[in-house]
């Protein structure tokens, strides 16, 4: 009798196994599926573009809730944010404000019909006057006030400049020539510190040092500003030409919305040679040469929540990451598809998002179609 129920219980025993094995098979199976479903994205086009415009457009004058990141060295400095930030004091942080105008900028550069164009260009030109500018600059001689936004800050005024650079139009001309004395300093004071900067930050949120470099050295190749190429490169291959196996498993982290490892592995990518940026890259991220590498999304679980929802940028920023880094290597072209997704898991949901996300999110979005279309 007792073989006999031994019997029945390894049969039952079997069958749930095998069972939950069909079942596994069946989860990745579905899971590929679903990815490959959705590897590809809709290309930034008109319709998009005046979607993202709002939400800069939403929040660029509107001064409060407002995160200033002050020091104060007595009450005088006690000010409303439209007073310290005459230029960039809406979109909740200083930081956020730049790049919602540098959101606004690309957007006019790409689509000039779009809806709300001429409003654009008269709000772009009246927070960006050449007063405006001037109080921002005044603002960073502050004694308390030296390394202010450095270095998040200072690499989106930059890319901010650039893109006005590059931009062909009058109004254009207007904000550059207004904006170049705050441009001058944050390239000055990246020149002073970086020779003083004797490690660099590996972390996923504004100090990461890889990032802040990667933007700073795209303005300094348009506009042909050596000392500063000079600068960036000679300590990039310092913190970074030596790195091996980064530890991708280790990313994300919870309110990340940067990748340590990929913003690292696409600054080589602009400062080495093609040949010795690929024997680079196979030592430090190895696994992403394989067809089929693979990398979760960040998941959201509250976009109301404002470090939370950091988790959708390090979506849009992995992607531009991994754009760069497999531009004209076919070897590296299956890491679009890996982009592609990220961007699909994210982009969705910065329409009609909370604040937390608002404010900020559509500049990545930007960003991330920006690159994927490069090729």
């Amino acid at each position: 009798m007792k073989m006999k129920w031994l019997v029945i219980i390894m049969v039952l025993l079997v069958g749930c196994n095998f069972s939950k094995t069909e079942d596994v098979e069946a989860s990745k199976k579905s899971n590929s599926e679903s990815i490959a479903n959705n590897s590809k994205i809709q290309k930034l086009d008109l319709e998009q573009a005046n979607k993202l415009a709002d939400l800069p457009l939403h929040c660029m004058n509107i001064e409060y809730p407002n995160r200033l990141s002050q020091t104060l060295g007595d009450s005088t400095d006690l000010l409303p944010p439209r007073i310290l930030h005459p230029a960039f004091y809406g979109c909740f942080d200083w930081h956020s404000a730049v790049h919602g105008h540098w959101s606004l900028v690309s957007l006019l550069k790409q689509f000039p019909n779009l809806d709300k164009a001429e409003d654009i260009k008269k709000r772009l030109l009246d927070n960006m006057s050449k007063e405006n500018i001037e109080a921002e600059v005044a603002y960073f001689h502050g004694k308390h006030n030296k390394s202010f936004e450095r270095t998040y800050g200072w690499t989106w005024l930059l890319k901010l400049a650039e893109e006005l650079h590059t931009w062909n139009h009058t109004t254009a001309r207007t904000l550059e020539q207004n904006l170049q004395p705050l441009t001058n300093l944050i390239c000055d004071k990246y020149i002073e510190y970086l020779p003083k900067l004797n490690y660099p930050q590996r972390v996923g949120t504004h100090s990461n040092t890889a990032f802040g470099l990667s933007f700073a050295y795209d303005y300094a190749k348009t506009v042909n500003h050596e000392a500063l190429k000079k600068a960036i490169e000679e300590r990039a291959l310092f913190f970074f030409l030596k790195d091996e196996n980064c530890p991708m498993s280790w990313e994300p982290g919870g309110s990340d919305f940067l990748s340590p490892c990929l913003e690292e592995a696409a600054l080589m990518k602009r400062l080495l040679p093609q040949d010795e940026f690929k024997s680079w890259l196979n030592h430090f991220l190895p696994a992403l040469k394989g067809k089929d590498y693979s990398l979760e999304p960040g998941v959201v679980s509250d976009r109301a929540d404002g470090h939370l929802v950091h988790l959708d940028g390090v979506n849009f920023s992995r992607a531009w990451n991994l754009y760069e880094i497999s531009k004209n290597l076919p070897e590296y072209n299956h890491l679009r598809h890996v982009a592609n997704q990220h961007i699909n898991y994210s982009l969705p949901s910065i329409f009609g998002d909370d604040y937390m996300g608002g404010h900020w999110l559509g500049s990545f979005a930007i960003y991330a179609l920006n690159t994927a279309s490069q090729d």
